[in-house]
Protein backbone atom coordinates (compact mmCIF):
# COMPACT_ATOMS: atom_id res chain seq x y z
CA UNK A 1 0.00 0.00 0.00
CA UNK A 2 1.16 3.68 -0.68
CA UNK A 3 1.46 5.81 1.99
CA UNK A 4 0.32 9.05 1.79
CA UNK A 5 2.27 12.59 2.66
CA UNK A 6 -0.54 12.95 5.14
CA UNK A 7 -0.42 9.26 7.08
CA UNK A 8 -0.25 9.76 11.14
CA UNK A 9 2.76 8.43 12.73
CA UNK A 10 2.39 6.79 15.87
CA UNK A 11 3.41 10.03 18.06
CA UNK A 12 0.69 11.59 16.02
CA UNK A 13 -2.21 9.34 16.52
CA UNK A 14 -1.10 8.67 20.44
CA UNK A 15 -1.40 12.74 21.03
CA UNK A 16 -4.86 12.48 19.25
CA UNK A 17 -6.28 9.55 21.60
CA UNK A 18 -4.87 11.37 24.91
CA UNK A 19 -6.03 15.05 23.99
CA UNK A 20 -9.84 13.36 23.04
CA UNK A 21 -9.86 11.33 26.20
CA UNK A 22 -7.80 12.85 29.32
CA UNK A 23 -9.57 15.06 30.97
CA UNK A 24 -9.43 16.83 34.32
CA UNK A 25 -12.90 17.18 34.80
CA UNK A 26 -12.68 13.40 35.84
CA UNK A 27 -10.47 13.55 38.49
CA UNK A 28 -12.78 14.35 41.30
CA UNK A 29 -15.34 11.04 40.57
CA UNK A 30 -12.55 8.84 40.64
CA UNK A 31 -10.58 10.64 43.24
CA UNK A 32 -13.17 9.17 45.79
CA UNK A 33 -11.49 5.85 45.61
CA UNK A 34 -8.37 6.75 46.31
CA UNK A 35 -5.69 4.90 45.40
CA UNK A 36 -7.78 1.83 44.61
CA UNK A 37 -8.70 4.89 41.29
CA UNK A 38 -5.50 3.11 40.00
CA UNK A 39 -6.83 -0.75 40.22
CA UNK A 40 -10.29 0.43 38.50
CA UNK A 41 -8.68 2.38 35.55
CA UNK A 42 -6.26 -0.60 35.47
CA UNK A 43 -9.63 -3.05 35.12
CA UNK A 44 -11.35 -0.76 32.88
CA UNK A 45 -8.44 -0.23 30.03
CA UNK A 46 -8.63 -4.11 30.08
CA UNK A 47 -12.00 -5.10 29.64
CA UNK A 48 -13.52 -1.95 28.33
CA UNK A 49 -11.03 0.64 26.93
CA UNK A 50 -8.79 -1.55 24.83
CA UNK A 51 -11.85 -3.92 23.28
CA UNK A 52 -13.03 -0.26 22.00
CA UNK A 53 -10.21 1.44 20.42
CA UNK A 54 -9.42 -2.12 18.36
CA UNK A 55 -13.13 -3.52 17.12
CA UNK A 56 -13.55 0.02 16.41
CA UNK A 57 -10.60 0.12 14.39
CA UNK A 58 -11.97 -2.50 12.72
CA UNK A 59 -15.00 -1.48 11.56
CA UNK A 60 -14.06 1.78 10.76
CA UNK A 61 -11.10 0.67 8.04
CA UNK A 62 -13.83 -1.72 6.61
CA UNK A 63 -16.68 0.92 6.72
CA UNK A 64 -15.06 4.56 7.12
CA UNK A 65 -18.03 6.44 6.27
CA UNK A 66 -20.76 7.67 8.66
CA UNK A 67 -19.54 5.69 11.75
CA UNK A 68 -21.93 3.33 14.24
CA UNK A 69 -24.34 4.81 11.84
CA UNK A 70 -23.03 2.67 8.96
CA UNK A 71 -21.38 -0.35 10.93
CA UNK A 72 -24.59 -1.45 12.55
CA UNK A 73 -26.60 -0.82 9.40
CA UNK A 74 -24.42 -2.53 7.81
CA UNK A 75 -24.89 -5.71 10.67
CA UNK A 76 -28.32 -5.84 11.69
CA UNK A 77 -30.13 -2.83 9.63
CA UNK A 78 -31.43 0.39 9.31
CA UNK A 79 -33.42 0.18 12.46
CA UNK A 80 -30.50 -0.77 14.84
CA UNK A 81 -28.30 1.72 13.26
CA UNK A 82 -30.89 4.32 13.69
CA UNK A 83 -30.92 3.40 17.19
CA UNK A 84 -27.38 2.94 17.53
CA UNK A 85 -26.35 6.75 16.00
CA UNK A 86 -29.20 7.93 18.18
CA UNK A 87 -27.82 6.57 21.68
CA UNK A 88 -24.46 8.07 20.20
CA UNK A 89 -26.02 11.54 19.81
CA UNK A 90 -28.22 11.12 23.19
CA UNK A 91 -25.28 10.23 25.17
CA UNK A 92 -23.77 13.58 24.53
CA UNK A 93 -26.74 15.34 25.38
CA UNK A 94 -26.94 13.71 28.64
CA UNK A 95 -22.85 14.36 29.34
CA UNK A 96 -23.55 18.45 28.49
CA UNK A 97 -24.52 19.10 31.59
CA UNK A 98 -22.09 17.73 33.50
CA UNK A 99 -19.43 19.39 31.27
CA UNK A 100 -21.38 22.60 31.61
CA UNK A 101 -21.71 22.09 35.45
CA UNK A 102 -17.60 21.73 35.65
CA UNK A 103 -17.72 24.74 33.66
CA UNK A 104 -19.97 26.51 36.55
CA UNK A 105 -18.20 25.42 39.96
CA UNK A 106 -14.86 26.51 38.13
CA UNK A 107 -16.41 29.34 37.14
CA UNK A 108 -17.67 30.35 40.84
CA UNK A 109 -13.55 30.36 41.68
CA UNK A 110 -12.97 33.48 39.99
CA UNK A 111 -15.11 35.19 42.36
CA UNK A 112 -16.46 33.16 44.96
CA UNK A 113 -16.29 28.96 45.76
CA UNK A 114 -19.47 28.80 48.12
CA UNK A 115 -21.50 29.04 44.22
CA UNK A 116 -19.87 25.96 43.03
CA UNK A 117 -22.45 23.69 45.01
CA UNK A 118 -25.35 26.44 44.80
CA UNK A 119 -27.87 24.68 42.97
CA UNK A 120 -29.64 27.34 41.08
CA UNK A 121 -26.16 28.96 40.37
CA UNK A 122 -25.24 25.89 38.36
CA UNK A 123 -28.43 25.43 36.42
CA UNK A 124 -28.39 29.06 35.80
CA UNK A 125 -24.73 28.98 33.98
CA UNK A 126 -25.63 25.29 32.55
CA UNK A 127 -28.65 26.50 30.47
CA UNK A 128 -27.10 30.20 29.66
CA UNK A 129 -23.32 28.91 28.34
CA UNK A 130 -25.50 25.87 26.68
CA UNK A 131 -28.19 27.98 24.73
CA UNK A 132 -25.21 30.70 23.95
CA UNK A 133 -23.15 28.26 22.44
CA UNK A 134 -25.65 26.69 20.52
CA UNK A 135 -27.19 29.84 18.62
CA UNK A 136 -23.42 30.93 18.49
CA UNK A 137 -23.06 27.17 16.18
CA UNK A 138 -26.13 28.77 14.15
CA UNK A 139 -23.00 30.91 12.70
CA UNK A 140 -20.91 28.15 10.89
CA UNK A 141 -18.12 26.50 11.48
CA UNK A 142 -15.60 28.99 10.17
CA UNK A 143 -14.00 29.42 13.60
CA UNK A 144 -10.75 28.52 13.15
CA UNK A 145 -9.73 24.51 14.18
CA UNK A 146 -6.37 26.26 15.99
CA UNK A 147 -8.81 27.88 18.78
CA UNK A 148 -10.47 24.37 19.82
CA UNK A 149 -6.93 23.25 20.01
CA UNK A 150 -6.00 26.37 22.30
CA UNK A 151 -9.18 25.60 24.33
CA UNK A 152 -8.33 22.23 24.93
CA UNK A 153 -4.72 23.11 26.09
CA UNK A 154 -6.03 26.08 28.38
CA UNK A 155 -8.81 23.72 29.75
CA UNK A 156 -7.62 20.87 30.14
CA UNK A 157 -3.89 20.05 29.69
CA UNK A 158 -2.29 22.49 31.14
CA UNK A 159 -4.07 22.66 34.17
CA UNK A 160 -4.07 19.02 33.78
CA UNK A 161 -0.06 18.72 33.96
CA UNK A 162 -0.17 21.36 36.60
CA UNK A 163 -2.61 20.03 39.49
CA UNK A 164 -0.36 16.18 39.02
CA UNK A 165 3.06 18.48 39.53
CA UNK A 166 1.55 20.01 42.56
CA UNK A 167 0.35 16.60 43.99
CA UNK A 168 3.83 15.38 43.10
CA UNK A 169 5.27 18.42 45.06
CA UNK A 170 2.62 17.92 48.14
CA UNK A 171 3.66 13.93 48.85
CA UNK A 172 7.53 14.23 48.14
CA UNK A 173 7.67 17.07 50.73
CA UNK A 174 6.02 14.97 53.35
CA UNK A 175 2.69 17.38 53.51
CA UNK A 176 0.38 14.17 54.50
CA UNK A 177 -2.85 12.58 52.52
CA UNK A 178 -6.22 12.69 53.10
CA UNK A 179 -6.30 9.31 51.25
CA UNK A 180 -4.20 6.04 52.48
CA UNK A 181 -1.66 5.41 50.23
CA UNK A 182 -0.30 1.93 51.48
CA UNK A 183 -0.67 -0.89 49.50
CA UNK A 184 -3.59 -2.45 51.02
CA UNK A 185 -5.71 0.88 49.65
CA UNK A 186 -4.45 -0.46 46.09
CA UNK A 187 -6.89 -2.95 46.67
CA UNK A 188 -10.70 -2.08 46.97
CA UNK A 189 -13.40 -4.05 48.62
CA UNK A 190 -15.01 -5.90 45.91
CA UNK A 191 -17.36 -7.90 48.39
CA UNK A 192 -19.25 -4.44 48.28
CA UNK A 193 -21.07 -4.07 45.58
CA UNK A 194 -22.12 -0.62 46.51
CA UNK A 195 -18.66 0.59 46.72
CA UNK A 196 -18.41 -0.71 42.87
CA UNK A 197 -20.93 2.06 41.29
CA UNK A 198 -18.38 4.59 40.35
CA UNK A 199 -16.58 2.15 38.73
CA UNK A 200 -19.04 3.54 35.97
CA UNK A 201 -17.92 6.66 36.31
CA UNK A 202 -14.42 5.66 35.38
CA UNK A 203 -16.04 3.68 32.48
CA UNK A 204 -16.75 7.42 30.88
CA UNK A 205 -13.80 8.91 31.83
CA UNK A 206 -12.16 6.52 29.02
CA UNK A 207 -15.15 6.27 26.52
CA UNK A 208 -14.64 8.27 22.99
CA UNK A 209 -11.87 5.37 22.15
CA UNK A 210 -13.73 4.86 18.77
CA UNK A 211 -13.07 8.23 17.89
CA UNK A 212 -9.47 6.59 17.31
CA UNK A 213 -10.86 4.51 15.10
CA UNK A 214 -11.53 6.75 12.12
CA UNK A 215 -7.55 7.48 12.50
CA UNK A 216 -6.90 3.80 11.86
CA UNK A 217 -6.48 4.03 7.75
CA UNK A 218 -4.08 7.35 7.98
CA UNK A 219 -1.29 5.50 9.79
CA UNK A 220 1.55 4.01 7.76
CA UNK A 221 0.63 0.54 8.79
CA UNK A 222 -2.17 0.09 9.99
CA UNK A 223 -1.77 -3.71 11.58
CA UNK A 224 0.95 -2.53 13.25
CA UNK A 225 1.15 1.00 14.29
CA UNK A 226 -2.25 1.16 15.52
CA UNK A 227 -2.04 -1.16 17.95
CA UNK A 228 1.26 0.51 19.07
CA UNK A 229 -0.10 4.25 19.39
CA UNK A 230 -2.96 2.60 20.96
CA UNK A 231 -1.19 0.84 23.60
CA UNK A 232 1.25 3.41 24.07
CA UNK A 233 -1.85 6.00 24.82
CA UNK A 234 -3.63 4.19 27.18
CA UNK A 235 -0.82 4.04 29.39
CA UNK A 236 -0.08 7.77 29.32
CA UNK A 237 -4.14 7.99 29.57
CA UNK A 238 -4.33 5.51 32.72
CA UNK A 239 -1.10 6.94 34.06
CA UNK A 240 -2.47 11.08 33.75
CA UNK A 241 -5.68 9.90 34.99
CA UNK A 242 -5.16 7.83 38.14
CA UNK A 243 -2.31 10.13 39.25
CA UNK A 244 -4.76 13.23 38.85
CA UNK A 245 -7.20 11.11 40.47
CA UNK A 246 -4.81 11.15 43.22
CA UNK A 247 -3.66 14.27 42.94
CA UNK A 248 -7.20 15.61 44.47
CA UNK A 249 -7.66 12.66 46.67
CA UNK A 250 -4.65 13.17 48.49
CA UNK A 251 -5.18 17.13 49.95
CA UNK A 252 -9.54 16.92 49.86
CA UNK A 253 -10.93 15.11 52.36
CA UNK A 254 -13.14 11.97 50.47
CA UNK A 255 -16.52 13.53 52.47
CA UNK A 256 -15.79 17.21 50.92
CA UNK A 257 -15.00 16.14 47.14
CA UNK A 258 -17.37 18.33 44.73
CA UNK A 259 -17.68 16.51 41.66
CA UNK A 260 -18.45 19.10 39.74
CA UNK A 261 -15.73 21.56 41.12
CA UNK A 262 -12.80 19.32 43.15
CA UNK A 263 -10.50 19.93 40.58
CA UNK A 264 -10.39 23.64 41.72
CA UNK A 265 -10.65 22.13 45.90
CA UNK A 266 -7.45 20.64 45.42
CA UNK A 267 -6.05 23.82 43.88
CA UNK A 268 -7.14 26.09 46.10
CA UNK A 269 -5.63 23.47 49.08
CA UNK A 270 -2.39 23.29 47.04
CA UNK A 271 -1.92 26.72 45.92
CA UNK A 272 -2.65 28.37 48.94
CA UNK A 273 -0.07 25.69 50.73
CA UNK A 274 2.20 27.74 48.98
CA UNK A 275 0.81 31.24 49.67
CA UNK A 276 0.53 31.68 45.78
CA UNK A 277 -3.50 31.53 46.36
CA UNK A 278 -3.73 34.82 43.81
CA UNK A 279 -3.25 32.40 41.10
CA UNK A 280 -6.34 30.57 41.45
CA UNK A 281 -9.04 32.62 39.97
CA UNK A 282 -6.44 32.90 36.62
CA UNK A 283 -6.43 29.12 36.81
CA UNK A 284 -10.21 28.95 37.54
CA UNK A 285 -10.62 31.70 34.28
CA UNK A 286 -8.87 29.88 31.83
CA UNK A 287 -10.12 26.46 32.72
CA UNK A 288 -13.57 27.58 32.52
CA UNK A 289 -12.77 29.23 29.34
CA UNK A 290 -10.77 26.44 28.49
CA UNK A 291 -14.10 23.83 28.90
CA UNK A 292 -16.42 26.47 27.00
CA UNK A 293 -14.20 26.97 24.06
CA UNK A 294 -14.25 22.98 23.69
CA UNK A 295 -17.79 22.62 24.67
CA UNK A 296 -18.56 25.00 21.44
CA UNK A 297 -16.68 22.12 19.15
CA UNK A 298 -18.14 19.64 20.37
CA UNK A 299 -22.20 20.68 20.35
CA UNK A 300 -22.21 20.51 16.69
CA UNK A 301 -20.31 17.14 16.15
CA UNK A 302 -22.72 14.34 17.41
CA UNK A 303 -25.55 15.84 15.70
CA UNK A 304 -23.95 15.10 11.80
CA UNK A 305 -24.66 11.27 12.74
CA UNK A 306 -28.32 11.97 13.30
CA UNK A 307 -28.60 14.78 10.49
CA UNK A 308 -27.25 11.91 8.08
CA UNK A 309 -29.82 9.04 9.36
CA UNK A 310 -32.61 12.31 8.95
CA UNK A 311 -31.11 12.89 5.25
CA UNK A 312 -31.27 8.94 4.87
CA UNK A 313 -35.36 9.57 5.71
CA UNK A 314 -34.98 8.18 9.44
CA UNK A 315 -36.39 11.11 10.73
CA UNK A 316 -39.43 13.51 9.85
CA UNK A 317 -38.22 16.68 6.87
CA UNK A 318 -38.08 19.37 10.10
CA UNK A 319 -35.35 17.38 11.28
CA UNK A 320 -33.26 17.82 7.62
CA UNK A 321 -33.70 21.82 8.16
CA UNK A 322 -30.30 23.25 7.74
CA UNK A 323 -29.66 27.50 7.49
CA UNK A 324 -27.18 29.35 4.82
CA UNK A 325 -24.33 27.81 7.14
CA UNK A 326 -24.85 24.45 6.57
CA UNK A 327 -26.37 23.75 10.30
CA UNK A 328 -28.90 21.37 11.14
CA UNK A 329 -31.09 24.56 12.94
CA UNK A 330 -33.81 22.26 14.02
CA UNK A 331 -31.31 19.26 15.35
CA UNK A 332 -29.39 21.83 17.44
CA UNK A 333 -32.39 23.58 18.88
CA UNK A 334 -34.02 20.04 19.92
CA UNK A 335 -30.85 19.01 21.37
CA UNK A 336 -30.96 22.46 23.42
CA UNK A 337 -34.20 21.51 24.70
CA UNK A 338 -33.26 18.12 25.83
CA UNK A 339 -30.50 19.54 27.96
CA UNK A 340 -32.75 21.70 29.58
CA UNK A 341 -35.06 19.15 30.58
CA UNK A 342 -32.10 17.32 31.78
CA UNK A 343 -30.55 19.76 33.42
CA UNK A 344 -33.89 20.17 36.15
CA UNK A 345 -32.08 17.40 38.04
CA UNK A 346 -30.04 20.08 39.88
CA UNK A 347 -33.72 21.31 41.62
CA UNK A 348 -34.40 17.76 42.34
CA UNK A 349 -31.38 16.00 43.53
CA UNK A 350 -29.76 16.60 46.96
CA UNK A 351 -27.04 18.18 45.90
CA UNK A 352 -24.80 19.49 42.89
CA UNK A 353 -23.01 16.39 43.18
CA UNK A 354 -25.48 13.85 43.43
CA UNK A 355 -26.93 15.43 40.17
CA UNK A 356 -23.89 15.28 38.40
CA UNK A 357 -23.39 11.67 39.32
CA UNK A 358 -26.89 10.39 37.83
CA UNK A 359 -26.16 12.54 34.52
CA UNK A 360 -22.92 10.86 34.34
CA UNK A 361 -24.72 7.62 35.27
CA UNK A 362 -27.25 8.08 32.67
CA UNK A 363 -24.66 8.64 30.02
CA UNK A 364 -22.87 5.86 30.72
CA UNK A 365 -26.07 3.54 30.91
CA UNK A 366 -26.84 4.91 27.12
CA UNK A 367 -23.00 4.70 26.24
CA UNK A 368 -23.08 0.85 26.76
CA UNK A 369 -26.15 -0.02 25.69
CA UNK A 370 -24.29 1.64 21.99
CA UNK A 371 -21.09 -0.65 22.77
CA UNK A 372 -23.03 -3.44 23.26
CA UNK A 373 -24.62 -3.03 19.41
CA UNK A 374 -21.08 -2.37 18.21
CA UNK A 375 -19.26 -5.40 19.64
CA UNK A 376 -22.13 -7.39 18.39
CA UNK A 377 -22.34 -5.72 14.61
CA UNK A 378 -18.45 -6.44 14.55
CA UNK A 379 -18.93 -9.81 15.01
CA UNK A 380 -21.93 -10.44 12.57
CA UNK A 381 -20.08 -8.26 9.81
CA UNK A 382 -17.17 -10.82 10.44
CA UNK A 383 -19.78 -13.84 8.89
CA UNK A 384 -22.08 -11.35 7.00
CA UNK A 385 -19.02 -9.39 5.12
CA UNK A 386 -15.93 -11.62 5.34
CA UNK A 387 -14.19 -10.35 2.52
CA UNK A 388 -15.05 -6.91 2.80
CA UNK A 389 -11.42 -5.00 2.96
CA UNK A 390 -10.34 -4.16 6.39
CA UNK A 391 -6.63 -2.30 6.58
CA UNK A 392 -6.85 -3.12 10.47
CA UNK A 393 -8.40 -6.65 11.38
CA UNK A 394 -7.84 -8.02 14.68
CA UNK A 395 -5.46 -11.28 14.83
CA UNK A 396 -6.22 -14.93 14.82
CA UNK A 397 -9.51 -17.10 14.69
CA UNK A 398 -11.07 -16.36 17.03
CA UNK A 399 -9.43 -12.97 18.28
CA UNK A 400 -12.34 -11.06 17.60
CA UNK A 401 -14.84 -13.05 18.96
CA UNK A 402 -12.54 -13.00 22.27
CA UNK A 403 -11.85 -8.79 22.46
CA UNK A 404 -15.80 -7.96 21.38
CA UNK A 405 -17.05 -11.10 23.26
CA UNK A 406 -15.08 -9.10 26.87
CA UNK A 407 -16.23 -6.18 26.01
CA UNK A 408 -20.12 -6.87 25.23
CA UNK A 409 -19.65 -8.89 28.82
CA UNK A 410 -18.31 -5.68 30.76
CA UNK A 411 -20.72 -3.50 29.47
CA UNK A 412 -23.53 -6.38 30.40
CA UNK A 413 -22.01 -6.22 34.00
CA UNK A 414 -21.53 -2.40 34.08
CA UNK A 415 -24.99 -2.00 33.06
CA UNK A 416 -26.84 -3.69 35.75
CA UNK A 417 -24.51 -2.10 38.38
CA UNK A 418 -25.10 1.49 37.29
CA UNK A 419 -28.57 1.19 38.93
CA UNK A 420 -27.31 0.74 42.05
CA UNK A 421 -27.12 4.11 44.52
CA UNK A 422 -23.22 4.33 45.11
CA UNK A 423 -22.15 4.71 48.83
CA UNK A 424 -19.93 7.57 48.25
CA UNK A 425 -22.64 10.28 47.53
CA UNK A 426 -25.85 11.04 48.88
CA UNK A 427 -28.52 10.35 46.37
CA UNK A 428 -31.26 10.48 48.35
CA UNK A 429 -34.18 8.10 48.01
CA UNK A 430 -33.03 4.94 46.17
CA UNK A 431 -36.58 4.83 44.67
CA UNK A 432 -36.32 8.55 43.09
CA UNK A 433 -32.62 7.58 42.23
CA UNK A 434 -33.92 4.22 40.15
CA UNK A 435 -37.07 5.66 38.89
CA UNK A 436 -35.17 8.77 37.26
CA UNK A 437 -32.48 6.28 35.85
CA UNK A 438 -35.23 3.37 34.35
CA UNK A 439 -37.93 6.39 32.62
CA UNK A 440 -34.48 8.51 31.21
CA UNK A 441 -32.80 5.09 29.66
CA UNK A 442 -36.46 3.84 28.52
CA UNK A 443 -37.73 7.17 27.20
CA UNK A 444 -34.69 7.94 25.13
CA UNK A 445 -34.28 3.45 23.55
CA UNK A 446 -38.01 3.45 22.90
CA UNK A 447 -38.09 7.42 21.24
CA UNK A 448 -35.97 5.87 18.24
CA UNK A 449 -37.68 2.71 18.06
CA UNK A 450 -41.21 4.72 17.83
CA UNK A 451 -40.00 7.10 15.04
CA UNK A 452 -38.65 4.35 13.08
CA UNK A 453 -41.54 2.11 13.10
CA UNK A 454 -44.05 4.98 12.02
CA UNK A 455 -41.48 6.85 9.37
CA UNK A 456 -42.85 7.81 6.02
CA UNK A 457 -41.66 7.33 2.32
CA UNK A 458 -42.62 10.80 2.10
CA UNK A 459 -39.54 11.45 4.73
CA UNK A 460 -36.08 10.62 2.58
CA UNK A 461 -36.35 14.12 0.28
CA UNK A 462 -33.42 12.53 -2.00
CA UNK A 463 -35.86 9.90 -3.27
CA UNK A 464 -39.41 12.02 -2.64
CA UNK A 465 -40.79 13.94 -6.24
CA UNK A 466 -39.96 17.19 -3.88
CA UNK A 467 -35.87 16.53 -4.05
CA UNK A 468 -34.27 18.17 -1.21
CA UNK A 469 -36.44 21.18 -0.49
Amino acid sequence: MQTSSRSLSVFALTMINIAAICNIKNFPLSALYGLSAVFFYALAALIYFIPIAFVSAELATGWPKRGIYTWVSEAMGGRMGFLAVWLQWVENIIWYPTILSFIAGTMAYTFNPEYANHKLYVLFVVLTCFWAVTFLNFLGMRVSGWISTMAALLGTIIPGFFIITLGFVWWFTGQGSQTPLNWSAFFPDLSNINQLVIFSGILLALAGMEMSGVHATEVENPQKDYPKAIFISSLIILFLSSVGSLSVAIVVPKNAISLASGSMEAFSVFLGNYQINWLIPFIALIMSLGALGMMSTWIVGPTKGVFAAAIDGDLPPLFQKRNKKDMPTTILLVQALFVTLLSSVFLFMPSVSSSYWILVNMTVQIYLIMYFIMFLSAIILRYKQPDTPRPYRIPGKYGLHFVAGLGMLSCLFSFLLGFLPPEQIDTGSAWSYELILIVGIAFFILAPLVIYANKQESWNLQKSPRGKG
